[in-house]
């Protein structure tokens, strides 16, 4: 048995043991001061709205200790008995501070973001998708995850950015973005002249906890981490991943720039598809079919 198998072996060990037993360890570490002024929101009362669905943190619990409790810990601090194997490493959830957000930089995000965030998963990460729970699963367990920090009884989720409308994609567009990602905006010290993740400042890079991350690779990434249209990227650009090197851009760019470097990026993109691309692919395969 190789060493990675070994690791995969014995994590997978550790997850059925944090998962026996975990409800009388999580009673016993998670803290929710009576006063929801100062400290985390309440179990009791601590709700999600997606939509038209409300989120219960009392149910959003029993689903946390059954999926979450191996990674993110019993008390919502990265520590789970997973974790060591685990590289990126889990979302600690005590710091309220989210990746995916459509909200500017700083801001919690709104209790969608941390819906979507779940449904979508974390490519190259080991937070899979979780469509096998139900919508009001999904938004029970939003509601419990915010009882670990008190942000969320002390501050409002920002609000949402604003997408403009797509400026059209044109070789001038591309070439405008270029500029951006090469000279003005120097997107190549991390993500590399080429967009492979290779930049000169690659190797140093770290998130706010110390830990090693790596810049995308444009070229070979399957999928964005916080989704796949050419909307998810310009919301990337605009509020910026927090709590990593990738900062927000809306000081620097306007929102047609923002467009242009959507558009420039995806001519990185070894495997993407424009939509409008596989629409005619689709109807030519149809007329054929006639």
């Amino acid at each position: 048995m190789t060493l990675k198998k070994l690791a995969v072996t014995f994590a997978l060990g550790s997850w059925a043991l944090a998962t026996v037993g975990a409800t009388s360890v999580l009673a016993q570490s998670h803290i929710n001061p009576p006063d929801s002024a100062l400290g985390a929101p309440s179990i009791a009362t601590g709700e999600s709205h997606i939509g038209a669905m409300t989120g219960h943190a009392t149910d959003g619990e029993k689903l946390y200790i059954r999926y979450c409790i191996g990674c993110h810990g019993p008390d919502g601090n990265a520590d789970g008995m997973n974790a060591q194997w685990i590289d990126p490493k889990p979302r600690d959830f005590t710091k309220a501070v989210f990746k995916c957000r459509s909200t500017p930089t700083g801001t919690l995000p709104v209790d969608s973001d941390l819906f979507n965030a779940m449904t979508r998963g974390f490519v190259s990460t080991n937070m899979p998708q979780w469509r096998s729970l139900t919508p009001q699963q999904r938004a029970d367990l939003v509601a419990f995850i915010k009882t670990w920090s008190p942000r969320w009884a002390q501050e409002k989720p920002g609000a949402p950015i604003t997408i403009p409308p797509e400026t059209p994609d044109t070789p001038e567009s591309v070439e405008r973005g270029k500029v951006l990602y090469q000279t003005t905006l120097k997107c190549v010290e991390c993500h590399g002249p080429k967009g492979l993740g290779d930049g000169p400042s690659a190797p140093s890079l770290r998130d706010n906890d110390g830990n090693p991350i790596k810049p995308y690779d444009f070229v070979n990434g399957s999928r964005f981490k916080c989704g796949t249209t050419n909307e998810d990227l310009y919301r990337i650009f605009m509020t910026g991943l927090d709590g990593t090197p990738m900062p927000s851009w809306s000081d620097f760019v306007d929102p047609n720039q923002a467009w242009d470097l959507v558009h420039y990026l995806r001519t990185l993109q070894r495997n993407y598809h424009p939509p409008h691309t596989a629409k005619a692919a689709t109807k030519s395969t149809d007329q054929k079919g006639g």
